[in-house]
């Protein structure tokens, strides 16, 4: 039995997961922060730690691999009492215990267990999907405004890059002053000569137009009737489980009952447990699986879960 997995499983939804006998892994979430040193970015999660003096056993580990192995809670506590004590024995032999996801555990000389979290892992639901990043230095170059006798006239900022353009520039100058000297009257006739220009044009397209049309237009005297065909055909890798069962059977009328409250509810296949999993429903976008998550387990099972896998 891989304990962790389960703890894994339970620490996206509470905040303390106890394993009788030996001790508990506590939750704490922190906000996103800032290195201003690295300019690194690092998104809201749950920090975890161990606290050895927590053994008292508060039947959630022992509940949830009952529910996820069919089997009774009273065999589901042994397993876990027998899974401690070769944890212990091979703390005690020196060795350092790596739970996959959450953290390396080992004795120190006091013979106490110390608890060394992993940051390859974020137990915030609401951060799924979010990493930390580096923001790039931003560079900006410094262009030197160059004061000239014609930007006096017309404002221009000869940057660096444009210094190759500057004689262009002020030939243009010149021409807009001769332009505004030479005073509205040739601007309005110029205008008047734009104006009906662009209707002749207009009037030549639109005749253009309409023998087009005409050309191409025809009449099927006995058109095919539109054919349509609806597919529901659920894909993405977010899951959402309702629950796992040895029995295919038992899967087969949890999908029945789920389908019966609306939900598009199905089976994924066998776990590596050899359980079948059975799905409220499957999303390409994680935002909508969270958002469908919460609102499954405030109404219908506050058990329900979510697992990320590429079906095959």
């Amino acid at each position: 039995m891989h304990i962790e997995t389960y703890i894994s499983d339970l620490l996206y939804r509470y905040d303390c997961v106890t394993i009788p006998e030996f001790g508990a892994f506590l939750t704490k979430r922190v906000s996103a922060k800032i290195d201003e040193s690295t300019h690194t970015f690092f998104p809201p999660k749950k920090v975890i730690s161990f606290n050895e003096q927590l053994q008292h056993n508060d039947g959630l580990l022992a509940s949830y691999i009952s529910d996820v192995e069919n089997i009774p809670y009273e065999v589901a506590v042994q397993k876990i009492s027998k899974q401690v004590k070769s944890i212990k024995s091979f703390l005690i032999e020196g060795e350092t215990l790596s739970f996959s996801t959450i953290g390396d555990l080992l004795l120190n000389a006091d013979g106490k267990v110390v608890f060394e979290p992993s940051y390859n892992s974020n137990y915030l639901p609401e951060a799924f999907g979010l990493t930390e990043f580096k923001a790039s230095n931003v560079t900006r170059e410094v262009y030197k405004q160059q004061v000239e006798t014609l930007e006096d006239v017309i404002p221009i900022t000869i940057t660096p890059e444009r210094r190759e353009k500057r004689s262009y520039l002020k030939y243009a100058a010149v021409a807009l002053i001769a332009l505004t000297v030479g005073g509205f009257a040739a601007s309005s006739f110029y205008n008047n000569q734009v104006e009906t220009y662009n209707q002749l044009a207009q009037e030549a397209a639109n005749e253009q137009l309409d023998v087009k049309v005409q050309e191409a237009t025809f009449v099927i005297e006995n058109p095919l009737p539109a054919a349509t065909l609806n597919v529901d055909k659920q894909q993405g890798q977010y899951h959402i489980i309702a629950g796992a069962f040895r029995v295919e059977e038992n899967s087969d009328k949890k999908v029945e009952q789920l389908q019966a409250l609306g939900f598009k509810a199905r089976t994924i296949g066998v776990n590596k447990y050899g359980l079948h999993e059975v799905v409220y429903s499957s999303y390409e976008n994680s935002n909508e699986a969270l958002v469908a998550l919460r609102g499954i387990r405030q109404n219908f099972n506050k058990d329900a879960w979510l697992l990320v896998r590429e079906l095959k």
